[in-house]
C-alpha cells in the first residue's frame, strides 16, 4: 500500500438501490482515515448526471471530527467522468470505491466505463460483476461447477403463457420465490402461495427486469460468508441472518431493522469447512475478484447447504455484515478498507501485464 491515496468514491446511481447507496456511502466515508486517502465523493443522480457532492467535500475539509448527514446528498456542479477518473502526474494513485448497488452499478456497466478509464477499482470486473447480478446465468454456472442450489426455473417475459406457470408450479411446488434475474437487496421479490399469489408476483418482478427466475422455497437456516482476494480468495467467519419477516425483504434490510446478525453462526466444524470451500468454488466460478459475500441456506434434514447468491458489492458500512465478519476474524474496519484498495491496485498491475484483458 502506498503512503496514500486518492479514493473516488461513487455512490447514488440509477438503480432502485440509489438510496441505499447514498446511506451506505456516507457510512464509508465517515469511517475512512483521512490521513490515508483523499476522498473525492462523487453523487450518481437518478438520470445518470455525475456530480461532485460539494456538501460531503466541504466537510470533509472542514477541521475536527466528520459529521456527515444520514444519507449523502448528491448536488453540486455536474462534472465529466473522464476528468475525474484521469490520474494526475506525480499525484498519490487513484483508485476507485463503487458504492453502488444494483442495475448500472454491479453488474459490469460501471466496471466496464473504469476498465476504459484504466483505472484501478474495487470489486469485481466486467463479467464477474455480470455474471453474478444475472441471477439466471449464475445459476446456470454454478449447476455445471457442482454447487448445491434450490430447484429453480428461468424464463422470460415473452415465454410467460399460462401453460409455462403451470409447468413452474407442478415442477416448484408452493410457495414459490419469483425473482427478477437481475436486481439486489430483494428489489422485486415475492414469496407467492397460490397461483393468484404467483400472477402479482410476477408482474412484480417484471417491473425490473424481463428475466425472472422462479425458486422453490428452502426451509432452513440463513447464513452469510465474506470471501476476499483475487488470485487465493479466502474466507470470514461465518454469520447467520434471522429474518424479521417471512423472508429477509428489503424493508427488513434496510427500512425496519428487524433482522439480526449473529457473528459467528454456530455450526459444527465440518458444515463451517463445506460452507468455506463452496464459497470459494462459487466466487472462483462467477469470476469473482477482491471481495464478495456469499449467501446460504443450512436446510433442514439431510439437504444441507444450499447455495443462494454471491454478492460481488457488499454493503461495506462498519455495521454491515461483510465487514463485520471481517472483524470478527482478525481483520478491523480500517485494515479491511486498506486491503479492499490493495488488492485494487494489485490487480490493475497485474492486469496491465497481461495488455489490460477487462474480462
Amino acid at each position: 500500500m502506498p503512503p496514500s491515496v486518492r479514493l473516488v468514491v461513487l455512490f447514488g446511481g440509477r438503480s432502485p438501490e440509489h438510496d441505499v447507496s447514498r446511506a451506505s456511502a456516507r457510512e464509508v466515508i465517515a469511517a475512512l482515515d483521512p490521513e490515508r486517502y483523499e476522498i473525492t465523493p462523487i453523487g450518481i443522480g437518478r438520470d445518470g448526471t455525475w456530480m461532485i457532492a460539494q456538501d460531503v467535500t466541504r466537510i470533509l475539509a472542514g477541521p475536527g471530527a466528520l459529521a456527515l448527514p444520514a444519507s449523502l446528498s448528491i448536488s453540486g456542479p455536474h462534472v465529466d467522468p473522464a476528468p475525474v477518473l484521469a490520474p494526475a502526474a506525480g499525484a498519490a494513485p487513484l483508485v476507485v470505491l463503487p458504492i453502488l448497488h444494483g442495475p448500472n452499478g454491479e453488474d459490469g456497466t460501471m466496471q466496464g466505463l473504469l476498465e476504459l478509464a484504466d483505472v484501478p477499482y474495487v470489486g469485481s470486473g466486467v463479467l464477474g460483476s455480470a455474471l453474478a447480478m444475472d441471477k439466471a446465468k449464475a445459476k446456470e454456472i454454478l449447476s455445471h461447477a457442482g454447487v448445491p442450489q434450490a430447484a429453480y426455473e428461468i424464463a422470460a417475459e415473452w415465454e410467460l403463457d399460462p401453460e409455462r406457470l403451470d409447468a413452474i408450479i407442478d415442477h416448484l411446488v408452493f410457495p414459490i420465490f419469483v425473482k427478477p434475474s437481475n436486481m439486489g437487496s430483494s428489489v422485486g421479490v415475492s414469496r407467492a402461495v397460490d397461483r393468484a399469489g404467483l400472477d402479482l408476483a410476477v408482474t412484480t418482478a417484471l417491473q425490473h427486469d424481463e428475466w425472472i427466475v422462479f425458486e422453490e422455497a428452502i426451509v432452513g437456516r440463513e447464513l452469510e460468508i465474506g470471501v476476499l482476494g483475487s488470485t487465493a480468495p479466502h474466507t470470514s467467519v461465518i454469520g447467520e441472518i434471522v429474518p424479521g419477516a417471512d423472508f429477509y425483504d428489503y424493508d427488513d434490510k434496510y427500512v425496519d431493522g428487524r433482522a439480526e446478525m449473529i457473528i459467528p453462526a454456530d455450526l459444527p466444524g465440518a458444515v463451517a469447512a463445506e460452507m468455506s470451500r463452496l464459497a470459494v468454488i462459487a466466487f472462483t466460478a462467477l469470476r469473482g475478484e477482491i471481495l464478495g459475500r456469499a449467501d446460504f441456506f443450512y436446510a433442514a434434514g439431510d439437504r444441507g447447504l444450499v447455495f443462494n447468491e454471491l454478492n460481488t458489492l457488499p454493503g461495506c458500512t462498519p455495521v454491515s455484515m461483510f465487514p463485520s465478519l471481517w472483524a470478527a476474524s482478525g481483520l478491523a474496519y480500517p485494515q479491511l478498507m486498506d486491503e479492499l484498495v490493495r488488492l485494487a491496485l494489485e490487480r490493475h498491475a497485474r492486469r496491465s501485464r497481461h495488455g489490460r484483458r477487462a474480462l
